[in-house]
This record gives structure tokens, sequence and C-alpha cells, in this order.
């Protein structure tokens, strides 16, 4: 007889970050403390979203919570602040703590621990102050964050100039989860960032970036760059922006209006963008303001040079890696590049469907064209082309090389770039094929004057 294998019906299941996560307040609470979820996977949670990440309040004093865990990290001990790493993830657990004054506009001269009633009071708005029993399942709000949450409304805790002053990012923080969420800042809230608005030049490029980066990757990205526009911060993070308000277009190919309201046009045309076509979107058309001149009409003359230009100069100023830098600089540089696309010869066309970022090129050239007269006449053209090409047929194996130049009795040189792009050229355009075709008309290349 056959004895059947047992089979593991409790094989146990794949250890996600909630359930970490879960296990940590376990074993917390098992040693005698309270804690709690906090801040923004509350927020989340309530609003039926799965949060990213887990952070979670505790009466516990620091060195009480290193002791509780193998691996942690001291990131801001201090301050109250220990991060956790267990099951492959990572959670932050901070102890309750009131703060004193802010010595830099980030972090506070000193920190009192304390307990939750008071904690929430120094964060900084009502829908990230909320803390979650998960065994009592009991939303602690102590500064009507549910309500706020209903309601659809970014609100500062407290005196919001005090939480602004504080921490000066916290601008941009409200603008940041006002798109994200879309969800209006409560009036006091901001005018509060209005009062405050100059002091953003406190904060380091680093953090401005990183909320540039999360507004733009936002579905509502044009509604975050007009926020910052209504409270003023986008004059001073991005003034070359803010300068395109006013700036009129010529009304037979941008109906819609000045540079500025097709930006955001173009901007809400996106779709789930990298952060580097979003940022170029943006500033896509920030070479139009020093270029405008008015001849036989509006005109501004390679404004996609001096935009890329300028670009360079921004991405340089809140600190992007040089292969973002270039990648933004690339696209709007190239972005007008579809209007004669019909013209093209076919291996200019496909020189251009080879280049890294060329998926990229196409959605801003579309969403550019959609924000203004509508014409996706090239667009549908090119994406037609592009999608019959194979990879060999963009790129296929070189028919010559320097080696064969060499041996027709040419020295090495800047000649030898030029020829042999004028022999991929015909390649690629399928007059030749074959290495002594290309061979011939390499010979014929050198004979020109």
């Amino acid at each position: 007889m056959v004895k059947k294998r047992k089979t593991n019906s409790s094989r146990r299941q794949p250890k996600t970050k909630k359930s970490v996560a879960l296990s940590v307040i376990k074993r917390l609470t098992r040693s005698g403390y309270q804690a709690f979820f906090a801040g923004g996977c509350v927020r989340d949670q309530l609003r039926g979203k799965q949060p990213i990440d887990y952070d979670i309040a505790i009466d516990a004093r620091p060195n009480q919570v290193i002791k509780l865990f193998k691996k942690t990290i001291a990131v801001g001990k201090a301050f109250g602040v220990i991060k956790v790493l267990i099951g492959g993830f990572e959670f932050e657990i901070t102890t309750f703590r009131s703060e004193g004054p802010y010595r830099d506009g980030r972090h506070p001269s000193k920190v009192t621990f304390t307990d939750l009633a008071h904690d929430v009071q120094r964060r900084d708005f009502t829908i990230n102050g909320m803390a979650f029993d998960p065994f009592k399942r009991k939303v602690i709000d102590l500064v009507h964050g549910r309500q706020d949450l209903k309601k659809k409304i970014v609100r500062a805790i407290g005196d919001p100039l005090q939480r602004f002053r504080e921490d000066k990012l916290r601008m941009l923080r409200a603008v940041r989860f006002a798109t994200e969420l879309n969800f209006t800042i409560e009036p006091k809230t901001k005018g509060a960032i209005k009062k405050t608005v100059r002091q953003i030049s406190q904060v380091s490029a680093e953090r401005i970036r990183e909320e540039l980066k999360k507004i733009l990757l936002s579905p509502h990205r044009a509604r975050g760059i007009k926020l910052l526009d209504d409270t003023g911060l986008l004059k001073r993070i991005l003034p070359e922006v803010a300068r395109m308000k006013g700036v009129k277009q010529p009304p037979q190919f941008h109906p819609e209006g000045d540079v500025y309201i097709h930006t955001l046009i173009t901007l809400g045309h996106l779709k789930n963008p990298s952060w580097e076509l979003a940022l170029a979107t943006l500033l896509h058309d920030v070479g139009k303001p020093p270029t405008f001149m008015i001849t036989d009409r509006i005109r501004f003359h390679e404004h996609e040079r001096v935009g890329s230009e300028m670009a360079e100069q921004i991405c340089q100023r809140l600190k992007l890696s040089n292969a973002e830098k270039e990648k933004v600089m690339w696209l709007i540089d190239r972005h007008m590049v579809f209007k004669d696309a019909e013209k093209m010869r076919v291996s200019t066309l496909k020189r251009l469907f080879r280049a890294p970022h060329y998926q990229d090129l196409a959605e801003l050239h579309r969403v550019d064209r959609l924000a203004s007269d509508l014409d996706l006449a090239p667009h549908r053209f090119c994406a037609r082309l592009y999608k019959k090409l194979s990879k060999e047929d963009l790129k296929p194996p070189p028919l010559i090389n320097g080696h064969d130049l060499i041996k027709l009795g040419l020295k090495p040189g800047p000649v030898f770039s030029r020829i042999l792009k004028k022999v991929e050229s015909a390649q690629l355009e399928k007059e030749i094929s074959t290495k002594r075709q290309a061979l011939k008309l390499a010979r014929s290349i050198v004979r020109k004057p």
C-alpha cells in the first residue's frame, strides 16, 4: 500500500510588512509598553489605502527599544527615534515626545519624553496626528484628524505659523499632501504658508527636490503646481516656472492661453510619467519667457535650446544626479523635433527611435500637442513607423569599421566618423546592404573634396 505524502496545510504564508509590523507592536506591548501605529499609516488605512510604511509611537525609551530587537539603527536616538530591522523590513519607532524651540528650522533644541497626548501636538497636520491600536481596533484621535480626513482638508495642528517656523519644509509638505490626496489646504494653514514663504530658502535643496518629485509624480500634479503658485512657494523654489505666467503665445498654435496655462494643461495629460519626464514637462517651455519676440507673429527662437540650458541650472540647484539632469536636458532640447517628422529621412528617424529616452520624448510631444493645437499627426506617424521596426532595423550590425578604412589607406581621424556615419545612413535607408557596397560608398566619399 502506497502511503500518501501529507500536505502541509498550515504552510506559512509569506510575511507582509503589515504582519511584521503587528508582530513588532505585539512584542512591545507584551514587554509592558504602550505602542501604536502613528502618522501616515493611520491616515492611509482610514482612507482604505495600503500603507507603504508603518511608523510606531511608543512610551519606551530608545535604549529599551534597542534591548528588545536584534537589529536596530540609532538614527535619531537623541530625538527618541530608533529604526528596527526585522523580517526583511524596516520600521521607525519613536518615543512619545514634546519638543523645545527649533534651532535650525528643522531640529528641536531639546526633546522631552512624554505621553501620547503631548506627542501628537508636535506633529505637522491633523490627518497625520492620529494613532491606532491594532489589537483593540481603536483610532486615537486627539486633533480631529478623522474629521479633516472626511472633509478632505490639510490643517496644521495647533498654531500653523509655529508649525511652519519649526520645520520650514512643512510648507511644501502641506502642498504635497493636498496634491497627492486631492485635498484643500485649510485657510489659516494656507495663510500661514504665505506669511512664512520666504523662509523656504532655509530648507536644503535635497529636501525640496523630494517634495517636488512627489508632487510631480501625483496624478494631480498640475493642481500641485497651481497650489505652489497660490501659496507663493513656486516663485521661491522655481522662479523660472513662475515667470511663464502672462507670457503670451501665438493664438493660432496655442488657443489655450499663455505659457504657464499651457504647461499646467500639459502636465495634466501625462500618464504615469517617470520623474525625469514629469520634470522635463514642467520645464519644457521654460525657455520661452527669455526668447519671447514679436516679428510677423509671436515667436520663441530656439526656446528649446535655451530651455535645456536653463533646465541644467535648475537640476543642479535641486541636486539631481548627472543621469537625471542629462535626461531632462535631452528631452527639453528635442521636444520640438516631431514637428518635421514626416519630412525626415528614414535614417534620421531610426536614429531618433533608438535613442535611450525616445519613449519619454514621444510622450512629451503627445501631451504638448494635446495642450495646444491637438495636432497628433506627427505623433501617430512616428508611432506607426516605430511599431513596424525591429531592433535590428534601428541599429543593424555595422557593415564596415575603422579597420576597414585603414585597409583602404586612410589615416585615423575625424574623417572616420563622417564616413562611417554616411555609410550607416545609407544602410538605414536600405540603399546598401553588403560590406562590398559599403566599401564602395566609403571610397566615393573619400574622393569627394
